[in-house]
């Protein structure tokens, strides 16, 4: 019993922690959010029309939350003359630049139960592309698994990450980004920890009878 106990003690401090039990974003966070992300296009110096656009999508985006965890499609094509939003240019490679974004990203994903999932170089030029124009070269295709829409709103609202972005911003030739929930996730960690912890107890129960 004792070992059950302990594997029951350890499935639940996981599941807490990786999933977010706050159900979906209230209408306070909603207007919460969307008050930082005007703040930090102003500090941001984002074009107005662009910035219209971005906050549109992302109301949208809140406002149709279902409490659940999402996928960020990530498909990149790396700048091979990496300059900032003022034209000047970078003097570093686009590697260097997307890791010092990543740095500073990186504990505020894992603290939040978000990370890649999926990491994977292209072989080849796109072999089908409809109605997008300069869109054959892709370098890069990442999986980035968020806890939750306010997960992600916490990170990309956060006015002290702003700075950090403009690496992203030169680092990148083109990207396309968009949130998509899984249907079917078999890699699921909670599932897969489930499995294991209950192969774990099965096999100490002979033992622990003795």
């Amino acid at each position: 019993m004792r070992v059950w106990i302990s594997l029951l003690v350890i499935y639940s401090s996981f599941f807490i922690w990786y999933t977010d039990l706050g159900g979906k974003l209230s209408d306070e966070e909603i207007k919460s959010f969307i008050s930082q992300l005007e703040r930090n296009g102003v500090q941001d110096n984002i074009p107005e029309d662009r910035a219209r656009v971005f906050l549109s999508s992302m109301t949208k985006f809140m406002k149709e939350d279902s409490g659940k965890q999402f996928f960020m499609v990530n498909i990149i094509d790396m700048s091979d003359n990496p300059t900032f939003s003022d034209g000047t240019s970078a003097n570093d490679s686009a590697d260097n630049l997307m890791n010092k974004y990543m740095e500073h990203m990186y504990p505020e994903l894992f603290k939040r139960a978000s990370h890649p999932v999926f990491f994977s170089s292209a072989v080849s030029d796109a072999m089908d592309v409809v109605g997008i124009k300069n869109a054959k070269v892709w370098e890069t295709a990442v999986l980035m698994r968020y806890q939750s829409r306010r997960s992600f709103l916490e990170i990309v609202a956060n006015p002290d990450l702003l700075g950090e972005h403009e690496y992203k911003v030169a680092a990148l030739e083109k990207t396309i980004a968009f949130p998509a929930e899984p249907e079917l996730y078999l890699g699921d960690p909670r599932m897969i920890l489930g499995l294991l912890l209950l192969i774990i107890g099965l096999v100490a129960r002979p033992i622990t009878r003795k």
